[in-house]
């Protein structure tokens, strides 16, 4: 019994291989390789036809970062790195033979670039001027005019609330025991203050030739919100575009001298499209949530949201489509079958999978033995299409696909369904249906036009009872699908004191909302209130929360009058819900 079991078991396996699209080439749990999609690129690093795989090493716990260099399963070579690196990327910096391409390595303000896997330059970030108000406290404290605790309590007061952020030196020093200060003031009070940035994100940009060998520039993204544009034989900064925050990822397409397009994800949770000459972005896509990851494929920007799901854009900022994965979304990358044309995004999941799309149709679903945190494709060694992929253990999978694979959508059997063939009983024309036919063909026109004035009849009808419902507010409830919202207001007591009652509820299935705003808008000489406006706090699915404030009447003539209330999000100036509340008659200042 147990060998007709092994023996199932061995046949099942060897099925699903059979069935599978990719061949094993390595595994190796314990490789201590721990990185992300953004620090793995494959390359011909010595112009030799063999492709090698670079590595930016984070190191165990973010310790001992390393750049490592590997050819086929084993290290060829091992460098430690000053900082965590941030990005790496090859490109080619001039025409000249041999075209073997340099690796450039983004890590803390600098970027180390190699040829021959030799350091070759390192470009290090202009420095940005500090803040005034700093300054004038170390000159202070140089002059010996204020102690350490002075100068901690007035550094900590710019901080809060000076736009200009702290230096390193300052940011050290409030970090420190108060016994600790005064050497460390005596340290570095001679030492002049340097404000430097850092590099959050790095890809390549053809110069002037959309050729594969063509020459490259470096962009750059910064943690003072601005991109650089790099020249890649002098790495000099050819431009320079500011964005709203912070940018974290980057897809870019076309040539910097020609024309080109440029994709930023930021940490804000807005995408912005930037075109050349452009100083300030052209578009901008609100996503609900924060990106995790960004792909181009063809002319659909794919991203992915920590609600855990996809979304493709246009470069416009129209959403085209939406897909819901069932784990959290780790890893993105571009899977591209030159042979084939194919060009689909790889995600790596929190539960082992790594799922292939091609726009929304799944093509593939790669399970591997532990959550997937980097993923590349592309040759490597001889082999043109190889996935290497690295596990949050630490550990390297090297997976082939094998040359006579094909990704059909949904991965079922290319060719029409069953039921296409079918034939369907269509019924006999009866004689009623042969008339309503000539009638149609007589009087097409008139129909058409009976049929269109009474489509404007029904939308007039639409808009004006949405219209009346939002006066008198007898429909209080979000139009937009991203802030599923509905508000209920309650008016308690006689007068001149009135207690308001709002009850604001979240209508999502599962999404928690936060940084709501909640306006009064209303006659300030007939109403009093102690707020015009206050923060809602997170609103869980499916509670409704009560808010509560007092609106006092200040006319003793008898009269009232109507109190909007606007429900907004912070730093948008569109309301996402609005209503209004019919106050009543204050008793108390009608009677005297």
């Amino acid at each position: 019994m147990a060998a007709a079991s092994s023996s199932d078991s061995d046949s099942g396996r060897a099925e699903s291989e059979a069935s599978s699209k990719w061949l094993d080439a390595h595994y190796d749990p314990m490789a201590n390789i721990h990185t992300f999609s953004a620090c793995l690129q494959l390359a011909d690093l010595h112009g030799d036809g063999e492709y090698k795989l670079v590595v930016g090493d984070l190191g165990p716990g973010g310790q001992q970062p390393r750049l490592k260099v590997l050819k086929g399963p084993t290290v060829l070579s091992e460098s430690p790195l000053p900082a965590l690196p941030a990005a790496a990327a090859t490109f080619l910096m001039e025409q000249h033979e041999p075209r073997t391409p340099a690796l450039a390595l983004a890590s803390g303000p600098c970027v180390y670039v190699y040829k021959n896997l030799r350091p070759y330059f390192k470009f290090s970030l202009p420095q940005l001027p500090p803040n005034p108000l700093e300054q004038d406290l170390w000159n202070q404290a140089k002059e010996d005019r204020i102690d350490p605790l002075t100068l901690k309590e007035m550094l900590e007061g710019i901080r809060e609330k000076a736009e200009v952020p702290l230096s390193v030196q300052s940011l050290r020093f409030l970090q420190l025991e108060l016994s600790e200060m005064e050497a460390f003031v005596n340290q570095h009070k001679s030492k002049s203050i340097r404000r430097q940035t850092v590099i959050t994100t790095m890809t390549t940009l053809k110069k002037n030739l959309a050729d594969e060998d063509a020459v490259s520039c470096l962009v750059l993204g910064t943690e003072n919100k601005e991109l650089l544009v790099l020249d890649p034989e002098a790495f000099t900064v050819l431009a320079k575009i500011s964005l709203p925050s912070v940018p974290v990822f980057l897809e870019v397409s076309g040539q910097f001298d020609v024309e080109f397009r440029l994709a930023a994800a930021c940490r804000n949770g807005n995408i912005y499209m930037l075109r050349r000459d452009s100083k300030r972005p052209k578009y901008c896509i609100e996503l609900s949530a924060q990106p995790v990851g960004l792909v181009r494929v063809h002319k659909v920007l794919v991203v992915g949201s920590n609600q855990d799901s996809l979304h493709g854009f246009t470069h416009k900022g129209k959403r085209l489509w939406a897909v819901q994965m069932p784990a959290a979304i780790l890893t993105m990358n571009l899977l591209e079958q030159r042979s084939q044309g194919l060009q689909a995004v790889m995600a790596g999941l929190a539960n082992g999978e790594v799922r292939i799309y091609r726009d929304k149709a799944l093509l593939s679903i790669v399970r591997t033995p532990d959550a997937v945190t980097s993923l590349c494709f592309g040759r490597y060694g001889r082999e043109d299409h190889t996935l290497i992929m690295t596990t949050r253990g630490g550990g390297l999978i090297i997976k082939i696909l094998k040359r006579t694979a094909v990704f059909v959508e949904g991965g079922g059997e290319a060719g029409p369904p069953p039921a296409q063939a079918m034939k369907l009983n269509m019924p006999r024309k009866t004689r009623l249906y042969v008339d309503q036919t000539l009638r149609e063909r007589e009087a097409g026109t008139a129909m058409h036009r009976t049929f269109q004035a009474d489509l404007y009849l029904l939308r007039l009808r639409a808009a004006r009872a949405y219209a009346q419902a939002l006066e008198s507010s007898l429909s209080p409830v979000s139009a937009t699908a991203r802030e599923p919202l509905k508000l209920h207001a309650v008016v308690q007591g006689l007068g001149p004191t009135f207690k308001l009652t709002l009850h604001l509820q979240n209508t999502s299935t599962a999404r928690p909302i936060l940084g709501l705003l909640v306006c009064f808008l209303y006659n300030e000489g007939l109403y009093a209130l102690p707020r015009a406006f206050f923060k809602v706090p997170l609103l869980v699915p499916g509670l409704s929360y009560p808010l509560e404030t007092f609106v006092e009447s200040l006319s003793d003539k008898g009269i009232s009058d109507i109190i909007k209330v606007l429900v907004l999000r912070e730093g948008q100036s569109a309301p996402l819900l609005s209503a209004h509340i019919n106050m009543p008659v204050s008793e108390g200042l009608a009677a005297a």
